[in-house]
């Protein structure tokens, strides 16, 4: 019975039960002057948690390795990098690529495949090749004797060391334990185990969710991307036909959103004259709204048989998606002075509420050297209306300003782009055939229901994963 066997069910291991794993493990060493390196191989791999000061002195200790195999192990360096017994590495796995299914439906290969694409995403978000470079660099410099001469340097270069060490350390054990647990599938399968094999497919499932969840953070890992945001929907050119399509990429967000335990309040909605919506805004608040929604920013394309047209023609509808981070009053970046502002009260519009279309409780408030505008109509009083149309011009006039800062304004003025055509990064196809694709990444789905009911996350995990700067290195 395996040492991990043990340990995950919290069992005490003796030292009768560990002779008898080696010797499963790597057969008789006693015959042999100097372990082979099959046998080391095996050892680096199943007792990861022992050092080989461990190994060479208790090993020999209790009869397990001779006196040159005891030197000959202390006297190994580690392994440059993470492998099975037969030789398979986090790379090997890649590039087999086998098939990734629903984790109900997935062997010990469909999960392995899914966990080692993980490791190579967060890989490439942390840069791993300069991360190294950049640890041994911090390391060198950590190793000269004058360099608490200036403990003000010194201590941010060992906070930077240990920060990196600590990532580095993460994602190595992330490997180290997928290859460990694929090395115990494959012992239980020569053994007939089928506890043990029940076992460690409970621990690459788990494994797997938590890659998943590592992934996430490393995917979401820009400033902004833990805030809540706003979505504003556009309709473009078509008319009625897009005001139309805009209305229902706004009620695919709201859906989204709550699918995902977001709050969602409407902002701001300007009616279409016939249907639909000119323009929308709505806030979701939520841990990593903004990180999530980002990915839609852009101009969305419809093609369908318009419900308008009475010769039952194909029509094709353009809506614009700007998505901006709440960055909240503590986080403002642009002083906002009274005398800047234009305020315009006016009734409501809409179906329903006591006070809708009987009060001037409606506001819309103008950023007067901007031209920049906000409005809210759909809290009970002007004063709610006032303030809530006051933390969208906020949002909206820092994101320009970040923009403007950065010279990356593209967010915040894709609804100022022409919405046509050429803009487009996704299309949704109702006839003559059903289809949702993403330009950008050429993910689709074949259920554009489905994808406007708000089910979006595939669309969105496969843009998160594919906008890792091209210039970082693949891991």
């Amino acid at each position: 019975m395996s040492y991990y066997f043990l340990r995950r069910r919290s069992l005490r291991i003796t030292t009768t039960t560990f002779s008898s794993f080696l010797s499963k493990l790597v057969g008789n060493l006693s015959d042999s002057p100097s372990p082979t390196l099959f046998s080391c191989r095996h050892l680096s791999h199943a007792l990861p948690f022992f050092s080989s000061t461990w190994l060479s002195r208790d090993a020999y200790s209790h009869g397990l390795l001779s006196p040159t195999q005891a030197r000959f192990w202390a006297s190994q360096p580690a392994a440059a990098e993470h492998s099975t017994s037969d030789g398979l590495t986090i790379q090997g796995i890649l590039a087999k690529n086998w098939p990734i299914l629903d984790e109900n439906d997935s062997d010990w290969k469909s999960h392995a495949s899914a966990i080692a694409q993980s490791i190579h995403l967060i890989k490439r978000r942390l840069q791993w090749k300069k991360l190294k470079v950049r640890l041994d660099m911090l390391s060198a410099q950590l190793n000269k004797e004058d360099l608490w001469d200036d403990p003000v340097r010194a201590g941010k270069i060992n906070r930077e060391h240990g920060s990196l060490l600590g990532k580095m350390k993460e994602v190595n054990g992330l490997e180290r334990e997928l290859l460990d647990d694929i090395e115990m599938i494959k012992l239980a399968r020569e053994e007939n185990d089928s506890e043990l094999e029940l076992e460690s497919m409970k621990a690459l499932l788990n494994m797997r969710v938590n890659a998943k969840e590592k992934e996430l953070e490393a995917l979401l890992a820009d400033e902004q991307d833990s805030r809540s945001c706003y979505i504003e929907v556009q309709a473009g050119a078509g008319g009625t036909e897009s005001m139309d399509w805009a209305s229902m990429i706004m009620q695919m967000y709201k859906s989204w959103a709550q699918r995902r335990g977001y709050k969602v309040t409407v902002m701001e909605e300007m009616p279409g004259e016939i249907a639909g919506i000119k323009r929308a805004t709505i806030k979701v608040d939520g841990e990593f709204a903004f990180g999530y929604a980002k990915a839609e920013i852009g101009v969305h394309r419809l093609v369908r048989i318009s419900p308008f047209d009475s010769n039952k023609r194909r029509h094709t509808s353009f809506a614009a998606v700007a998505v901006i981070p709440n960055l909240g009053d503590e986080s403002s970046s642009v002083q906002i002075n009274e005398s800047d502002l234009r305020i315009e009260r006016f009734r409501a519009s809409g179906a329903g509420g006591q006070h809708v279309n009987t009060t001037e409780s409606a506001v819309k408030i103008t950023h007067i050297p901007t031209g920049v505008t906000a409005t809210c109509q759909n809290e009970r009083s002007q004063h709610q209306n006032k303030a809530s149309a006051m933390a969208v011009l906020q949002s909206r006039l820092n994101q320009i300003e970040m923009a403007r800062q950065a010279q990356l304004n593209a967010q915040h003025t894709q609804s100022l782009t022409d919405i046509t055509w050429g803009s487009q990064i996704r299309s949704y196809v109702l006839h003559p055939y059903r289809m949702v694709k993403d330009l950008r990444t050429n993910y689709e789905v074949s259920d554009p229901d489905s994808v406007l009911e708000g089910d979006l996350d595939g669309f969105i995990m496969s843009y998160l994963s594919a906008s890792l700067d091209k210039n970082e290195d693949d891991a």
